[in-house]
């Protein structure tokens, strides 16, 4: 389902995978991740995705205009978990909702490594 607002001048609906390439972009964004992951299902592998492919480790559900997102990340190796996770949350649930102008009702972050930063 997308995204739907209705405005005084209009309808405005927003697909899925453009909510998701921007929580991906907001979330590389955040202190103490690598990046973003997706685990290929033949080998069982979590790898590391570049910049263009942000979205694959996104997930975007939308139901009842409220957005829940699933985040796949690789943290830094050395850094509170707990501490990365509540500043991904706070940072894509603000940048995303200011962006789309729909609440974001929930993010489920998982993290799919650690890496070590050069």
């Amino acid at each position: 389902m997308k995204g739907h607002m209705n405005t005084q001048i209009g309808e405005v609906l927003i697909d899925n995978e453009v909510i998701a390439k921007y929580a991906g972009s907001a979330a590389i964004e955040c202190f103490g991740v690598v990046g973003m992951a997706t685990i290929s299902m033949k080998d069982g592998i979590v790898k590391l995705l570049k910049r263009e492919n942000l979205s694959q480790g996104v997930n975007v559900v939308i139901e009842d205009n409220k957005i829940n997102i699933d985040l796949h990340i690789i943290v830094a190796y050395g850094v509170s978990i707990s501490a990365v996770g509540e500043n991904l949350i706070s940072n894509v649930k603000y940048k995303v909702s200011e962006f789309t102008g729909m609440e974001v009702e929930k993010i489920y972050i998982y993290v799919e490594g650690v890496r070590v930063m050069d």
